[in-house]
């Protein structure tokens, strides 16, 4: 299986972001034409007024060259300085360094295709970005295209069983507490041995019982409501390491339990939300269907293998061996191998987490729980917004609001929309202040001790007549520091009914992956497109188109298992998007190596 992390943060190079920033900040500003960041320190509104479209067209030719060479230079200023972000591991603060040295063409009234210097150094600088682009993936700064779960790091290794380990583990057992069936064998401890005395191994755990620390609490309520034991927290760590947003790149099963895309279980999935990355809903889900398996076969070991490989597959190993038992069905090589190592290594990582000091786990960090105040929404309403009106940063809000698929809720269907806590009575009272027609776009700013409407509508892209008009104000007025404001940003020009959106001259994959809070290789993937040139006039989709799927029972097969490069049968798809619950019941009474009549 090969995990990445699905975007949580929108931007030129949302990938160079990594995790999603936590700390409070001045969100990246949007316009109808491309995401421009504010002023920077050094530059002022003289300056602005300058470089202005109308004072561009009233230059002479040879003052265009100058402005040109400016243009390209302050480009560069900014595009360099983000390098020294990035190769310091500043990813957010790059990120936006980059975002502004592609702004500054864009926002420079000047037509880029008509101009060959321009343009070419436009091109040259986009190039340069999504060089890094592809660099961070390999580097692992954003997406991850490595097996960070245990099944991933573990699923090709054979490691010795250590007798004395095995003492150790099976003497730990005895007073070790669990409502899941625990056993330790020579399968378990051979992965206890990996996951305690390699680096990649104990690095894997370590790293999947840090994040354990935010879903905890809410996991165990949630398994306990639903009366399954709550030691089934562990076969998150196999699936997905915690990662709320994890996406397997071979199958497409997505979010912290890897519920496939197309079946039914009980989550919403359409253009706005897909709720298999909502860490509660998801865990329901995730609870109901393990119960139900278990229902079937009686067994929780047998349970777990169904998960993996498909209740269908498991049931027909059980009919054609005559055993209704996990450890029989793996002796006599009937498992793939995936599925083989997918119960050992669930057990083997519970049974470490509960006895962390012998396993060298005792001091590890521990995320803290993920709390949110929560408010419901009717309409669609801009995440920059959002995150204006609680004071943080977008990157925060989507955090908090992993199931969200554009940077707006839904407009169609109330959406349960997650805050930082103790926010939400602030977040009300502001969002009071911004007509209900545009929260869609517009945004809200506080002004600071230096602002005037002149320098805020600069920095927002707005004219200073219509942010004045916005807020009851003539254009000449002073306004006061801590001031409330809303800003009249202009809305996209897409279609909310299919999210999508035609190619204007000027845009290219980055400039429109930022203003929609999606990546390039979305775009690319949605609309079949290669490379990073759009044609102009072409309608493209700027959200994951939504497509029925035909499916004859809920758990249908999602694909045929096919044989690997070693030689043994592997599952082409996981447990919960395969098999069939139309089979007959495994008779309670058949576990335990009883041989089934």
């Amino acid at each position: 299986m090969r995990y990445w992390l699905l975007p949580i943060a929108s931007g030129v190079l949302l990938l160079l972001c990594g995790c999603p920033a936590q700390q409070p900040g001045a969100p990246v500003s949007v316009s109808s034409h491309a995401t421009a960041p504010p002023l920077s320190h050094g530059e002022t509104t003289a300056t602005a007024e300058k470089n202005s479209p109308a004072a561009i067209q009233a230059a002479t030719p040879e003052n265009r060259a100058q402005q040109d060479q400016t243009l390209i230079a302050a480009s560069k200023q900014a595009y360099d300085t983000g390098i020294s972000l990035y190769q310091a591991g500043e990813y957010q603060a790059a990120r936006e360094d980059f975002d502004r040295a592609v702004d500054i063409f864009l926002t420079s009234g000047r037509d880029l295709k008509s101009d060959p210097m321009l343009n070419d150094a436009f091109e040259q600088r986009v190039d340069a970005i999504n060089a890094l682009e592809l660099d961070s993936l390999q580097q692992s700064n954003g997406f991850s295209q490595q097996d960070q779960t245990p099944v991933g790091v573990a699923n090709d290794v054979t490691f010795p069983v250590d007798p004395n380990l095995l003492a150790r583990a099976q003497a730990d057992l005895k007073i070790t507490h669990s409502d899941l069936p625990l056993v330790v064998n020579d399968y378990v401890a051979g992965f206890i041995n990996y996951f305690t005395n390699t680096k990649k191994g104990h690095n894997t755990i370590e790293n999947s019982l840090t994040r354990e620390g935010q879903y905890r609490a809410m996991v165990e309520q949630v398994l306990l409501d639903e009366g399954v034991p709550k030691d089934l927290i562990y076969l998150a760590v196999a699936e997905s390491g915690f990662r709320a947003r994890a996406v397997n790149a071979r199958t497409g099963a997505g979010g912290m339990w890897q519920f496939m895309p197309f079946d039914d279980y009980g989550l919403v999935r359409n253009a706005w939300v897909d709720e298999r990355f909502d860490p509660e809903k998801s865990t329901r889900a995730y609870a109901r269907y393990i119960k139900e398996l278990h229902a079937q076969f009686g067994d929780w070991y047998l349970a777990m293998a169904a998960y993996d490989w498909g209740p269908g597959k498991i049931q027909r190993a059980v009919q054609r061996t005559g055993y209704a038992d996990f450890w029989e069905l793996y002796q006599r090589n009937v498992l793939p191998a995936e599925t083989k190592n997918y119960v050992p290594i669930i057990l083997a990582a519970a049974i470490m987490a509960k006895n962390p000091t012998q396993y060298g786990l005792s001091d590890i960090p521990v995320d803290p729980p993920l709390r949110s105040d929560t408010v419901t929404t009717d309409s669609s309403i801009n995440l920059r917004l959002v995150a204006d009106l609680v004071g943080t940063t977008t990157e925060e809000i989507q955090e908090l609001n992993p199931s969200l698929l554009q940077l707006n809720t839904p407009s169609d269907f109330s959406f349960d929309l997650h805050l930082p806590p103790g926010t939400a009575p602030l977040f009300q009272q502001r969002l009071a202040l911004v007509p209900e027609d545009h929260r869609n776009a517009w945004r809200f700013h506080i002004a600071a001790q230096d602002d005037t409407l002149a320098s805020i509508a600069q920095s927002f892209h707005v004219t200073t007549k219509d942010l004045a008009a916005a807020n009851g104000l003539s254009s000449d007025d002073s306004i006061h520091a801590s001031e409330a404001l809303v800003i009249p940003v202009p809305p996209p020009p897409v279609s909310a009914a299919h999210m999508r959106y035609r190619v204007r001259r000027g845009d290219t994959m980055v400039t429109l992956a930022d203003r929609f809070g999606v990546t390039t290789s979305q775009l690319r993937r949605w609309n079949g497109l290669h490379g990073n040139r759009l044609p102009v006039g072409k309608t493209i989709y700027v959200s994951e188109p939504v497509r029925t799927h035909r499916r004859s029972s809920r758990y249908k097969h999602a694909s045929t298992a096919h044989r690997s490069s070693k030689g043994h049968i592997s599952s082409g798809s996981k447990a919960h998007h395969s098999g069939s619950s139309s089979h007959a019941k495994a008779s309670s009474s058949t576990h335990h190596k009883k041989k089934t009549q």
